[in-house]
């Protein structure tokens, strides 16, 4: 079944139904503007280069494309794995998600460091510290988690339950969508229960493909007709730390899970200490300028886009990012023959039309815009 919504007044777009956790650099809104434009290239293998919870992987896969999913997150390569490389139906792991909805609750170290008490709906704990979920949630995190370490999965089978725990999770979290902080208050959900379902996974006949590697090494590997690019562009507020807005930061928790490897945490919210700034720095999310002048992570779009061995690209670009309007513009015409950019509202979540030469830059410095770029090389 497909989900119809309107990109246009006069245009509809068949957009396949995808899931999802929260999650801060979602395309959920762009996914029939993203397929509108890939439908209008020749493309049947599309690079999905910074493929976070997976959606325009799941999306693009179920509209017949060949997919190459790659993020260099953990937690994005189990759900590549289990929504694209998935051989078996939804009903062949109901007996193991029914037997891991079955294990006992256990206090272990997902419990002491991020379970907390209802404690009359305040969140923070007697150390102080608030919490993302409630301790009896946790404590079957603990369960399920250890059962699944024991049960020596294969890949595929890890991955579909370990996206089923995470779902689950995010169903009952008591944050706003990250763990770089976590509400005062519990939220109405962090009271339900922990309750784990199979995730919509589907079989495909095309041979998909999910890496977890750093994109320069990638591209330089592999071809493709169309990549699909969404660097994490860090904020464009100067007083704003990078710590704040990396994404290894905003899902730290996430890697834990997948992980399970019981990591040095610190700070308020428990990081894990591989998330520190010094260790964790991308440069698409890199606040400074270089030598030159320009933005690092400018300067990174355009080794990247020029390094991509694809006939056309789709780049998004956020207004909120640290790359300029000018600077990108100029950027995306040196990479190739710019075709169409495609302006969207996020707050309104409306499709503003096409816009050709530098008409787009009117509006890019206005916030909450999204664009689009297909670009020709």
């Amino acid at each position: 079944m497909t989900e119809q919504l309107a990109l246009f007044d006069d245009f509809i777009v068949d957009v396949p139904p995808t899931e999802g956790i929260k999650y801060a650099g979602s395309k959920l809104k762009l996914l029939p503007a993203i397929l509108d434009l890939v439908q209008k290239t020749k493309a049947k293998t599309v690079l999905d280069g910074f493929s976070g919870t997976t959606r325009v992987s799941q999306a693009l896969a179920k509209s017949g494309y060949t997919v190459i999913c790659n993020d260099i997150a953990v937690w994005s390569e189990v759900f590549g794995t289990c929504y694209l490389l998935c051989e078996k139906r939804r009903q062949d792991y109901q007996e193991l998600i029914d037997h891991l909805n079955s294990v006992l609750p256990i206090d272990g170290w997902f419990t002491e460091h991020y379970g907390g008490d209802p404690n009359s709906g305040c969140s923070i704990q007697s150390d102080g510290l608030k919490k993302p979920w409630q301790r009896h949630n946790t404590r079957k995190l603990d369960g399920i988690r250890e059962e699944i370490e024991n049960l020596k999965l294969g890949k595929i089978d890890r991955s579909v339950a370990l996206t089923s725990l995470i779902l689950a999770l995010d169903r009952v979290d008591s944050t706003i969508g990250h763990f770089a902080s976590y509400l005062n208050d519990w939220s109405t959900r962090s009271y339900n229960g922990l309750y784990l379902t199979v995730p919509q996974i589907f079989v495909s006949d095309a041979n998909h493909q999910v890496f977890r590697r750093d994109i320069f090494d990638l591209v330089g590997d592999l071809s493709a007709d169309l990549a699909y690019f969404d660097p994490p562009y860090g904020s464009n507020n100067e007083k704003m730390p990078p710590s704040r807005v990396r994404y290894t930061s905003y899902y730290h928790v996430w890697t834990s899970i997948c992980l399970y490897d019981r990591p040095e945490v610190f700070g308020k919210v428990k990081r894990r200490k591989d998330t520190s700034d010094t260790v964790a720095a991308s440069v698409f999310e890199e606040f400074r300028r270089g030598e030159d002048g320009r933005f690092v992570a400018v300067a990174a779009i355009e080794r990247l886009l020029m390094m991509t061995n694809a006939q056309w690209i789709i780049l998004s670009y956020s207004s909120g990012g640290r790359a300029t309007a000018n600077e990108l513009n100029e950027v995306v015409r040196r990479s190739g023959r710019l075709l169409e950019v495609v302006e969207l509202d996020y707050k309104k979540n409306v499709m503003a039309g096409m816009k050709w030469t530098n008409e787009w830059l009117r509006d890019a410095e206005e916030p909450n815009k999204e664009f689009l770029f297909l670009i020709e090389k």
